[in-house]
């Protein structure tokens, strides 16, 4: 099969282009978030618990920071990249043309993917100007940090052609992903928690995200590392295959 590399470089630059009109908003909101979680959990919490696991607990939080911020992002830039041209109406015309849907989900989760990354370096940066970090494995966070973004940008183009309006296109990560994200040891360990909501945690898919991503800086994770891979990868695969289903059967695409 032929990729239609011109429609893929088109789709991504129109998206990317968009981000662009609104870049400074777009980065200067997360840095003063990150900066906030700092000052309300690094200085308000971290002088209580100075460590967690023997990590100063203000380089303990980056990483489920970042992941907070890297998950909600995805989402709501990918949803909102492919919802537009429905509620337009332009989605028909790209439908039409000689582009195939692979091209089309490339195209539009590949820009949001870019931006969610853009954005984890960019918090990560902010991270530094708080507390000192080493990278124990950085390959390994790269990765976490490119699957995470790809993963949950699928999540988000899915969203986008499931919403019928603006607030559904809001409901699912308002309501699912960001209690997820808050509840998945982003602030903490896991093992602090009493055995039995020990086990409930285990059910949170953001969990496996969270302490794969925190092992890749301090080789200290809630759950093996292997595990959490496996489950990120099992949950990239749902995703895709979500996507396979609503082009096969035009759900949502099709009046």
């Amino acid at each position: 099969m032929k990729i239609n590399l011109p429609a893929i470089k088109a789709i991504y630059k129109f998206e990317m282009a968009r981000w662009g009109r609104t870049a400074l908003q777009s980065i200067v909101s997360p840095v003063i978030a990150t900066s906030l979680y700092f000052v309300v959990f690094g200085a308000a919490i971290g002088s209580r618990i100075t460590e967690i696991d023997g990590i100063a607990y203000g380089a303990f939080i980056v990483p489920g920071l970042m992941m907070l911020l890297l998950l909600t992002q995805s989402v709501a830039n990918a949803s909102f990249g492919i919802y537009f041209p429905r509620f337009t109406g332009t989605i028909y015309e790209l439908l039409s043309a000689p582009i195939s849907p692979f091209e089309i989900v490339v195209g539009y989760v590949g820009a949001a993917a870019t931006k969610s990354i853009l954005l984890g370096l960019v918090i990560l940066a902010t991270a530094w100007l708080f507390v000192p970090l080493e990278i124990a494995h950085p390959w390994w966070m790269v990765g976490f940090l490119v699957l995470t973004a790809v993963t949950f940008s699928l999540l988000g183009f899915v969203i986008g052609l499931w919403a019928d309006g603006f607030e559904q296109l809001q409901l699912v990560p308002l309501l699912i992903i960001t209690p997820l994200t808050f509840l998945g040891g982003t602030f903490y360990s896991i093992n602090v928690l009493p055995p039995f909501w020990q086990t409930v945690s285990l059910f949170n898919p953001v969990v496996y995200l969270v302490s794969g991503f925190r092992w890749s800086f301090f080789e200290n994770a809630d759950v093996s590392v292997g595990i959490s891979l496996a489950m990120t990868l099992l949950f990239l695969a749902v995703c895709l295959g979500a996507v396979w289903w609503i082009f096969k059967t035009g759900y949502r695409l099709k009046s």
